[in-house]
């Protein structure tokens, strides 16, 4: 008997194979919703340029349904010196595409982004801090974006202390909602699952591919799908409990949503939520006491 998944598992691949074949960026950029007079500002903190985009499903969907204005600070633009300047460019390019505004930390970005450079370059790292800091007194955002505390990566981790320490500095007045990202290293925790739809995968798949000189050596911007597909997998039982059943849901995003206030992390959520790309996301228009 002919194995009825080999067409499956066939089209999968050929798929991918088809994809070396699509342009790498260069594309028209994507209609962009006019943000209301006094939108809440969302703030993404990248560790390297295409970071943005990568965990950007729930982001996306706050611009386009709830028309937040989502601005991507660029935390480094990647360790090697020579595709700095190249790496600003693409991501420039890809922030264009997807209709994300973009925050420099200074030329060439921060260094010593990692757990190593706060312990062993005390300077350097509370300069880091204050810049920072700064975009977060600036900018006053209700929402925030950053790496877990395990994302593997040293500069993901880096990046998640970085905002910690920064949003610490600031003082118990400081308050919004933290949304924590996994990419590297898989969350024991997340507690949000977020639907995406196809229309916006493909926008992301494509903005992704503007970060042409790192694509080509590694086209992970076409597996991009293929992850969130298994974060439905993952989530069904760690965002919904261990033995649930997984939302019908074709791509996603799994998060760890908690609260900045009083100088510490909070949580606002008593169990874990799922929503679907139909589903209002009424959880955050309005801010949590």
């Amino acid at each position: 008997m002919t194995n009825p998944y080999r067409a499956l598992v066939d089209a999968h691949a050929r798929l991918r194979a088809d994809g070396k074949s699509l342009p790498l960026g260069g594309l028209p950029d994507c209609p962009r919703m006019p943000s209301k007079p006094g939108a809440p500002r969302v703030l993404l903190f990248a560790p390297h340029p295409d970071d943005e985009v990568i965990i950007a499903g729930l982001p996306l969907r706050l611009q386009r349904e709830l028309g937040m204005r989502v601005a991507d600070v660029a935390v480094t633009q990647g360790s090697n010196k020579a595709r700095q300047a190249g790496r600003w460019e693409e991501l420039s390019s890809c922030c264009r595409y997807i209709g994300f505004d973009l925050i420099r930390t200074g030329p060439g970005g921060l260094e010593q982004i990692s757990l190593k450079g706060r312990d062993a370059d005390k300077a350097s790292w509370a300069a880091a801090v204050d810049v920072v800091a700064g975009s977060l007194r600036r900018e006053q955002p209700r929402i925030l974006f950053f790496p877990h505390d395990l994302d593997w990566n040293v500069t993901h981790i880096g990046t998640h202390w970085l905002l910690t320490d920064a949003m610490r500095s600031l003082g118990p007045g400081f308050e919004a909602l933290v949304v924590e990202t996994e990419f590297w290293g898989a969350m024991d925790d997340p507690n949000l699952m977020v639907e995406s739809s196809s229309a916006d995968v493909a926008d992301l798949v494509a903005a992704l591919s503007f970060h042409v000189g790192e694509v080509r050596r590694n086209p992970y911007h076409l597996t991009l799908p293929a992850w969130m597909q298994d974060n439905v997998r993952r989530g069904g039982e760690l965002v919904g409990g261990q033995g649930a059943a997984a939302p019908d849901f074709a791509f996603a995003t799994l998060y760890r949503l908690r609260r900045w206030a009083k100088g510490d992390f909070r949580d606002v959520l008593d169990r874990g939520r799922s929503i679907g790309r139909d589903e209002p996301l009424s959880l955050f228009q309005e801010t949590p006491s």
